[in-house]
């Protein structure tokens, strides 16, 4: 390193000059030497060993030289690792239009004629050395930006907090996928009762909870499922290549089980747990938006017969196909309708349902008089004012679902009218009982649902053949 270069501190910069001319190499290495550290070989074979250990700037290289020409030099360094990009200006001294034309289509970025003028040989190689400083810093800003753009392009498709998958990215894959010939399942998964973690433990709580719910689903996604969170507490997930539907249901149940133990550790006193609807390609659908809508149908299902489970869209239909098969006599339906009954809980029913059982048991009751009660569950705001938020009713109508399935006989029947109305039958009830049952449920709803913002009010009539009075509670 020159004076010069140590005064201020620089990087000298190394230049490699490969000429079998000792005349010319002196007159080079003396001109340059004083601004760069210089490296003399007289031999293109010198040249690409010292490559092999030792990197440059600039190669100045001598096109006439014994054993192996400067062009042929050229064109190993430039198949060597780490010098395809190293700028070489050839050396020579024919000044014909050919050679200065075969040195350009070889790809040197200049040449320097002999015998060399100081001055010409600094500036030029001054110059090289000044573009390809600006060739560096225009690739790295480059670089840059292109990193910066797949990064903002790669968190656009992903959700913020779990760090899975958005809905447009995972429709487009899945999408992509299956028209590229894969098979396999969407899983739709939504925990039970979320809304009451972050209401009774804070949105921290929540945060961690989904964080813990991704973490989980990574670790038995294979290498070419799709992970994705939907919003909330519903995620989606693409496995990708599974078809038996015994391997899907093992997947499912580890799933529901890995999740349902990590919630026990947190000791939420919120009763949560998972449910699980899955579609399956083709026979559900070939795209995502059948596949989300056939999951979204199979956990509809699950959260409407106890939860804690998953469900094939497809056992539908096959359990109806698998029927039609066989015909069978009253013995032997009275004994697998009873076999089938969970013996848990009032019966929930969807509303249109609810509907033709409700009329079922008004005929009951004016052919028996059997003492039937109907209870109405309300939700509103405790100071009186306008509907509660929607988030909170629906935390609110999750608990109450629970509470009326633990506090009910199996022979009872319950459903949702609206999202903040339940409708409960009560079969062989008088209007004490009634009163007694109406108030344990209300009574379970408090130690589930801790918000007192919201109160849980309701009305109870008798059922019977003709119009009767309701009785509200205080």
């Amino acid at each position: 390193m020159t004076q010069r270069a140590e005064r201020k501190g620089m990087i000298m910069k190394t230049i490699l000059i490969v000429d079998d001319d000792k005349v010319s190499l002196y007159t080079a290495k003396t001109v340059l030497s004083e601004h760069y550290r210089v490296i003399t070989l007289t031999r293109g074979l010198q040249a690409l060993t010292y490559l092999d250990k030792n990197v440059c700037d600039l190669i100045l290289l001598d096109i006439n030289m014994p054993e192996m020409d400067g062009f042929e030099v050229y064109s190993k360094i430039r198949r060597k690792n780490g010098c395809a990009d190293i700028p070489i200006i050839f050396l020579t001294s024919d000044n014909d239009a050919s050679t200065e034309t075969r040195c350009f289509e070889t790809g040197a970025i200049d040449f320097i004629a002999k015998p060399f003028v100081p001055s010409v040989i600094l500036s030029r190689v001054g110059r090289v050395l000044e573009l390809e400083d600006l060739r560096k810093s225009l690739a790295d800003r480059l670089e840059e930006k292109t990193q910066e753009v797949t990064e903002i392009k790669t968190r656009s498709r992903q959700d913020a907090l779990t760090g899975l998958w958005n809905r447009a990215y995972t429709e487009e894959n899945v999408n992509r996928l299956i028209s590229e010939g894969a098979a396999g399942a969407l899983l739709m998964i939504d925990m039970d009762n979320f809304k009451a973690i972050n209401d009774n433990y804070g949105h921290i709580a929540g945060d961690k909870t989904l964080m813990m719910f991704a973490q989980t689903l990574e670790k038995y996604a294979g290498d070419g499922d799709i992970l994705c969170r939907i919003g909330g507490d519903e995620f989606v997930v693409f496995v990708n290549g599974l078809t038996s539907k015994s391997e899907i249901s093992d997947r499912a149940s580890d799933i529901i089980s890995d999740l349902c133990a990590k919630l026990d550790e947190c000791k939420f006193e919120t009763n949560s747990s998972v449910s699980i609807g899955i579609a399956q390609t083709p026979g559900d659908g070939m795209d995502f938006t059948k596949l989300y809508n056939c999951a979204d149908k199979a956990l509809y299902y699950v959260k409407q017969n106890g939860k804690n489970s998953f469900h094939f869209f497809s056992d539908k239909s096959e359990d109806e196909i698998r029927r039609s098969a066989t015909n069978v006599d009253l013995g032997y339906l009275g004994d697998i309708l009873s076999r089938s009954d969970s013996g848990n809980g009032a019966f929930l029913l969807d509303f249109d349902n609810f509907h033709h059982v409700y009329n079922f048991i008004r005929r009951f009751v004016e052919r028996s008089g059997r003492d039937v009660q109907t209870i109405l569950f309300t939700l509103s705001n405790a100071d009186g004012t306008d509907e509660p938020a929607v988030e909170e009713t629906e935390a609110a109508m999750e608990m109450l679902d629970n509470a009326i399935f633990t506090s009910l006989r199996r022979i009872d029947v319950s459903t949702r009218y609206s999202s903040r109305q339940m409708i409960v039958i009560l079969m062989d009830a008088n209007e004490t009982n009634g009163d007694i049952v109406a108030r344990r449920i209300i009574s379970c709803f408090k130690k589930l649902f801790h918000n007192e913002k919201i109160k849980l009010d309701y009305g109870i009539t008798k059922l019977e053949g003709k119009t009767a009075t309701a009785r509200t509670s205080d």
